[in-house]
């Protein structure tokens, strides 16, 4: 045989074997077909309602002031004996322009007696109506209300089941995106342009 045919027959044989492989891969790849990427229709949680979430808390706290006030002023002559004396002389000057003989003596006398118990009342009255300005120190105590911002409550519907999230911030839209079952709160533009 000549060279020319073995070579030729060679080339034959190597280049159906190739066809044969090659043929043989495309049906394995053609009888398996990828399936097509499924496609999601997007979710959204609707929320109902956003509400503060705040902390009340009541502190007491005391207040004091000065605060004038007015009471009897002390008495300097506990025993009115100031008043006493001066009721007694007027009265005794007045009892001795009375009558004449013993009986300006006696009317004397009396007149110093009435006019002691007199000039007594007389001056236990004033003294009664007497007021002195006192400064005192009043307290009382005063209850502040303090309000911590926790965030906010945000209920939402999601698959028909109402549920309610503390949030920093409140949502800006009324329908948000769910991704693999996480709402997504940051999202908002994306929830507001698909409505």
């Amino acid at each position: 045989m000549s060279k020319a045919i073995i070579v030729g027959t060679s080339l034959a044989v190597l280049g159906l074997g190739g066809l044969a492989l090659g043929a043989y891969q495309g049906q394995q790849f053609a009888s398996e077909p990828e399936p097509p990427a499924p496609v999601q229709t997007p979710v959204y949680a609707e929320v109902l309602g956003v509400e503060p979430a705040v902390r009340r808390s009541e502190v007491p706290r005391e207040v004091c002031e000065e605060v004038v006030t007015y009471r009897q002023a002390p008495t300097q002559d506990p025993n009115r004996l100031l008043g006493t004396a001066a009721g007694a002389v007027v009265g005794g000057l007045l009892g001795n322009q009375v009558g004449g003989g013993n009986g300006r003596k006696l009317a004397t006398l009396a007149g110093a007696v009435g006019g002691g118990l007199a000039g007594r009342e007389v001056q236990s009255r004033v003294e009664a109506n007497q007021r002195q300005a006192v400064t005192e120190r009043q307290c009382h105590t005063v209850t502040e209300t303090h309000e911590e911002h926790l965030g906010y409550n945000v209920t939402y519907r999601l698959d028909d089941e109402v549920r309610t999230q503390r949030l920093d911030n409140p949502p800006q839209a009324e329908r948000l995106p769910v991704v693999e079952g996480q709402v997504q709160w940051q999202a908002t533009a994306v929830a507001e342009r698909d409505t």
